[in-house]
């Protein structure tokens, strides 16, 4: 098991990660999600032995590695650039982790036929890194990375390169894949559809921070903070004063919420609003349509007063029309 505890670094005299602290299992995907300059990436070096900590410490099974070279470390790291050998064929680009740890030649040649046909690349074996597209680049760079049986994987932005449609698919047999060879890994990403698609758990991270933690269910129900339900794209976030009971009064209206803050009368309140219409709830949202963009599930519906709710049919501009919403308190 991975223990990261109380990692600190500062970049230019300012902080850059603030004591960060994790585990993580066998055979567990977490995921590093947040924005660029959030520390995500300087965190996965720290954990590779690239870079040195201020002060914290991470360990492996309970031995500490603080002072272990990366090489020594039995990580395998894959990067959004591939970081591949154009020099070498695929062959030896995946043979190389293997050749270092002197493996008998039989031996790679069976170990590299079995990866290149599990990451669909059989019969490539003698072709040049630079006749690959951009997706298989990254398919040999991982097989290169589990060649030599990592103790931890770690991907760093590894799909920023690549279009949509080749990055849904690579995700998806990236996890069959982690599923299948149960090493722990973890995935740096400011994409939140791809640390859904890959994580079991994920790890926020802002300004040096972890702000939420959870499986991509938990952070999507429980987005801890109007920062994060932002980030997320949650829904609309507001604010607004405790009035009375459960009331909270915005420019929007008035709404009944539970809240587990227990605010006072009088104090400032964030809330969601999440943007699925709830038929039976008691909350509603007026206004007036200010546009109505087709989705491939129906309709993205924004108001005159900048709230956005998804609808099943497309009013037409310029309608009034009332939603009922759910609203939750997030602080």
């Amino acid at each position: 098991m991975l223990n990261v505890s109380n990692i600190t670094k500062s970049y230019e005299g300012q902080p850059l990660l603030k004591g960060i602290s994790f585990t993580l299992d066998h055979g567990e995907t977490i995921c590093l999600l947040g924005p660029s300059g959030s520390g995500k990436s300087t965190l996965l070096r720290i954990i590779a032995g690239l870079e040195s900590p201020e002060s914290g410490q991470v360990s492996f099974n309970d031995i500490d590695l603080t002072s272990t070279p990366p090489h020594l470390r039995d990580f395998g790291l894959v990067f959004q650039d591939y970081a591949l050998f154009p020099h070498l064929s695929i062959f030896d680009n995946v043979a190389f982790g293997l050749k270092m740890q002197k493996v008998s030649l039989a031996e790679i040649g069976l170990r590299v036929a079995a990866l290149l046909e599990q990451v669909g690349l059989t019969g490539f074996e003698h072709r040049k890194v630079t006749d690959l597209s951009g997706g298989e680049q990254q398919r040999v760079a991982l097989a290169r990375a589990l060649a030599p049986h990592p103790r931890l994987l770690m991907f760093d932005e590894p799909l920023g390169a690549l279009d949509r449609t080749l990055k849904e698919d690579l995700l998806n047999e990236l996890r069959a894949i982690l599923h299948r060879t149960n090493v722990p890994a973890i995935y740096v990403t400011h994409d939140q559809e791809e640390a859904f698609a890959i994580a079991d758990r994920i790890l926020i991270l802002h300004e040096g921070q972890i702000v939420c933690e959870g499986s991509p269910a938990d952070v999507t129900a429980n987005p801890c903070s109007a920062w994060t339900a932002k980030f997320l794209g949650l829904g609309n976030v507001i604010s607004g004063l405790k009035v009375e009971g459960s009331k909270v009064k915005t420019d929007y209206g008035v709404f009944t919420v539970e809240c587990a803050q227990k605010h006072s009368k009088g104090e400032n309140a964030h809330l969601l609003v999440r943007p699925r219409e709830v038929g039976n709830e008691a909350n509603v949202i007026k206004g007036k349509v200010a546009d109505v963009l087709f989705q491939k599930d129906g309709f993205k519906v924004t108001l005159e007063n900048g709230l956005y709710f998804y609808l099943k049919s497309a009013p037409k501009i310029g309608d009034e029309i009332a939603v009922h919403v759910a609203v939750e308190c997030l602080s």
